[in-house]
């Protein structure tokens, strides 16, 4: 089997909702959506992520793909490092691993397909029957903020994300209002985007500390490396990394010095499926836990997430996800945390997608007309 076709669109699909933290005002997902075809008449389907700027990663997965084109993706890593050192990627690292991870999907759904079992097998099977998700809460009203947080109860979520870092009396006001409502059998989660110095995370985190919180994500910036290691060891609430996590190597820097208890990160940061999976088992090894990041995915990128996911050994309850909180998506039927938190073992062969032309068509349309989603509001 030889790759014979790989072609890319990027394509929009709207939030029921604004996304809003101390760092993002987002109205939707963007993302690269990669259509790769085998010379036996397979199709692969994968999802780059659009980082700050989509277009340059629909370029560079057009400039990655002669060395892909005529290639086996039963060979997708000896392909990787060949585009990163003959094709000078490895200067571009983070733009390089957001195409390439897209990449990567597409060619392990061909291997998937031509071998009729599911992704996760070919990592090596896995080891939980489900993976459990989360419930995302944004927005600037309170009053939508815990109606929505309601619709989560009423389909059975049991983790509840909730964003601050931007006023400290706002934040207050807003995790003891959810915690009101969602009781305490319930899982409440923040994540700062690291926009807290370390006295502020300090005292924020003491104020909190009735609300009785899951962890903090990323509450200080990313640097330092030792930075967040140092808060971790000074408060009581478990901390999560996220931001530094931008490839395998700073990836492997902050689990091997066991910066956090968690590590929230994805395929797509890290530039593979293999790669994600590979820190996962280095999370486990390093006594941590593994929680699926998303940047804002469809359907594609979540499902590749989900194959790993089922073969770690240490991960989180409540896993992030944007499915449930988008007007639509690009396959033909909703994924299972569309309606509620628990997603099993797909047993389809491959990825187990199956895309709508007409629903890409019209996301594929959308991006055309009016440009990426992007991740912040200008004033006008």
């Amino acid at each position: 089997m030889k790759i014979a076709r790989v072609e890319v669109v990027g394509a929009n699909v709207a939030y029921q909702h604004r996304e809003v933290s101390s760092q993002v005002d987002r109205d939707g997902v963007t993302a690269g959506v990669i259509r790769m075809e085998s010379d036996n008449g397979l199709v692969g389907w994968g999802e780059a992520c659009s980082g700050a700027d989509m277009a340059s990663v629909l370029a560079t997965v057009g400039a990655m793909a002669p060395f892909i084109v005529g290639g086996d993706p039963w060979r997708a890593e000896e392909m990787k490092r060949d585009a990163w050192h003959r094709g000078l990627w490895q200067f571009r690292e983070q733009t390089g691993n957001f195409a390439w991870a897209g990449l990567d999907m597409a060619m392990l759904d061909l291997c998937g397909q031509h071998s009729g079992v599911p992704v996760h097998a070919l990592l090596g099977g896995q080891v939980r029957e489900s993976v459990d998700y989360f419930w995302y809460l944004s927005g600037n009203d309170l009053e939508e903020l815990l109606a929505y947080a309601k619709v989560g109860l009423s389909r059975g979520y049991r983790t509840f994300y909730l964003k601050v870092g931007r006023n400290i009396d706002d934040d207050l006001e807003r995790v003891f209002a959810v915690r009101a409502v969602i009781g305490d059998e319930c899982n409440l989660r923040l994540d700062a985007n690291g926009a807290w110095s370390m006295i502020e995370a300090r005292r924020n985190l003491s104020l909190m500390e009735d609300a009785h919180l899951d962890f903090i994500e990323q509450p200080v910036r990313q640097v330092p490396l030792e930075l967040i290691g140092e808060l971790r060891r000074m408060v009581k609430v478990p901390v999560a990394a996220n931001e530094g996590l931008w490839s395998e190597e700073q990836a492997r820097a902050r689990i091997e010095a066991r910066v956090a208890d968690v590590y929230c990160f994805s395929p797509y940061w890290v530039g593979s499926l293999r790669g994600f999976q590979r820190l996962g088992f280095s999370v486990y090894d390093h006594g941590g836990q593994v929680c699926k990041h998303t940047h804002g995915e469809l359907a594609i990128a979540a499902t590749a997430a989900h194959h790993v996911m089922l073969t770690l050994p240490a991960i989180v309850e409540g896993n992030q996800q944007t499915t449930a909180h988008m007007v639509g998506d690009i396959v033909a039927e909703p994924l299972p945390i569309a309606k509620g938190p628990t997603w099993g073992a797909p047993t389809l062969p491959g990825l187990g997608v199956e895309v709508d032309a007409a629903a890409l068509g019209a996301a594929a349309q959308d991006y055309e007309r009016d440009g990426q989603f992007l991740p912040y509001q200008m004033a006008t």
